[in-house]
């Protein structure tokens, strides 16, 4: 077959200025034009990029805080840990959750969790802590009344009470707790374990330890006022004499 009966006029026919080549192959490119363009726009391209689909800048959308309010009680995840049981066939992976929850306004609790999967070792966790909730006496509402020793264990943590302005000085586990009970002036030390489940139970014990003037004046048979006053003037709770 010639050029002339192919539907053109001969490569070398007179007055062609284009010169001789094969027969045109499919036509590249999208909507968009250009070698191998997509709606993109370059080279490969779709919506999101070189080579990829949509954009996924929500990846994380579902991820979970790790400090939520529900209603009136914060928790926070302290600590997760994935364990193992072994059994005859292998063995069986799960996860362990420990969490802390408090309303801030001197409430706190904890509790531990374990699941095959982690939002429902979260989840009992946090039920477990909202049933082993335990108050503690605040002073302004921001720090403790007296200093403090809390030991579980090989974890052993040291709570003193500082002036305002002084901040939340403590890390790790007693940190978590300390926020969740509502303390923004305080000054802990870890001595012990760095086990965060010591630490949060040493933490715990600790607080269970404190007593306000209300319930030393109760204990004694005295007046809060009385007890107030000498703590103004110098005077320890200790050295409060005792009637009757």
């Amino acid at each position: 077959m010639t050029d002339e009966t192919a539907g053109g006029p001969p490569a070398d026919a007179p007055g062609s200025d284009r010169p001789a080549r094969g027969p045109r192959g499919p036509r590249r490119g999208g909507p968009g034009g250009g070698a191998g363009r997509g709606p993109g726009g370059g080279p490969g391209r779709g919506p999101g990029g070189p080579g990829r689909g949509p954009r996924r800048d929500d990846r994380n959308r579902n991820a979970g805080p790790e400090e939520r309010a529900e209603g009136e009680l914060v928790d926070k995840l302290v600590a997760i840990n994935r364990v193992a049981k072994v059994v005859k066939g292998g063995k069986n992976f799960a996860f362990a959750a420990l969490v802390v929850v408090g309303d801030k306004k001197g409430r706190v609790g904890f509790g531990h969790g374990k699941a095959r999967e982690v939002p429902e070792a979260i989840r009992k966790a946090t039920e477990e802590a909202k049933k082993s909730l335990v108050r503690v006496p605040l002073r302004e509402g921001r720090t403790l009344h007296h200093d403090g020793n809390g030991r579980w264990g090989a974890g052993k943590v040291m709570l003193r009470a500082a002036p305002a302005g002084t901040g939340l000085i403590a890390g790790g586990p007693m940190r978590a707790v300390l926020e969740v009970l509502g303390v923004s002036d305080v000054v802990a030390k870890s001595k012990g374990s760095s086990n965060p489940y010591n630490m949060v139970r040493a933490t715990i014990d600790a607080l269970k330890e404190q007593s306000s003037p209300r319930q030393v004046a109760n204990r004694r048979g005295l007046k809060v006022a009385d007890l107030v006053g000498r703590r103004k003037d110098g005077a320890s709770l200790g050295e409060v004499p005792a009637e009757g």
